[in-house]
């Protein structure tokens, strides 16, 4: 399970995905959220699963890499399903009605449109730090962090925080495997017994992750020190970010599919 984990890996590539600005890249992915959540019905979600699996598409990224990724989410969709399903209430007769549960269409509908949101949610994630190196992404928040410089915001800490943040998560799911598969090999047991028991068994890998990410940590901050690491100030990049034709493209693009999610809304569709 630990495997699947995906998020904040980077794939490298030379689809036109891959070329655009990180800052385009950031940019599309708000206004994606933007119209996603201004969905509320199939007509608008079919649009939205068809702008997504097209970006794929162009991405060259393996779907298989995506659904992947999807399976640590299992439980968060069952149980954002069952809420919705058993907690909304509709109009006329429920389909099911039986002891304390009763589900309406309204319901049903409901539950299935959550899921597909959440599922397209964080695919159009997953897309974003498939095609963007933990580099570039930083770079990208931090230009269009840059007016915030004005209210004194330490920007560029920031980027550098989150960056490493995202970084940092295939390296520890790694290190979590590796101490998982040590502790087996000394007898521990992690399936069976009750929650209790299985709460309990975890303590002998989080006290050594806790302790490998804590070095990890100070390593990274001397190695930091050692290069002279000052913060973002008086700073420059070897490479300077440019838009170019094919973001505006990709702004012409995404500035259609919000305009046309906010017609369907208009109709109700």
């Amino acid at each position: 399970m630990l495997k699947d984990i995906t998020l904040g890996q980077y794939f490298p590539g030379n689809s036109v995905v891959h070329r655009l600005d990180p800052r385009t890249k950031l940019i599309l992915l708000v206004v994606y959220i933007v119209a996603l959540f201004l969905a509320v019905n199939w007509v608008s979600y079919a649009v939205m699963a068809a702008f997504l699996i097209i970006a794929i598409k162009v991405s060259t990224i393996p779907p298989k890499s995506i659904v992947r990724g999807m399976k640590p989410l299992v439980m968060i969709l069952i149980f954002t399903a069952v809420l919705n399903l058993f907690f909304t209430a509709g109009e006329g007769e429920p389909l099911v009605d039986f002891w304390i549960f009763t589900v309406y269409a309204d319901g049903l509908k409901r539950a299935v449109l959550m899921v597909i949101r959440i599922l397209l949610l964080i695919s159009g994630t997953f897309l974003l730090t498939y095609t963007t190196s933990p580099i570039s992404l930083t770079d990208g928040l931090e230009s269009l962090m840059n007016p915030l410089k004005a209210i004194k915001v330490p920007v560029h800490e920031l980027s550098m925080m989150m960056c490493i943040a995202l970084r940092f998560i295939p390296t520890l799911i790694e290190e979590t495997d590796k101490i998982m598969a040590a502790q087996k090999a000394r007898g521990a047991d992690f399936e069976s017994g009750n929650l209790m028991d299985k709460a309990r068994a975890l303590v002998p890998i989080l006290v050594p992750l806790f302790i490998s990410a804590f070095r990890r940590a100070d390593e990274l901050a001397t190695a930091m020190e050692c290069r002279c690491y000052q913060g973002g100030e008086g700073r420059t990049k070897m490479k300077l970010l440019r838009y170019n034709l094919w973001d505006f493209e990709a702004f012409g693009i995404g500035a259609v599919l919000l305009g046309l999610i906010i017609v369907l809304r208009t109709f109700g569709l």
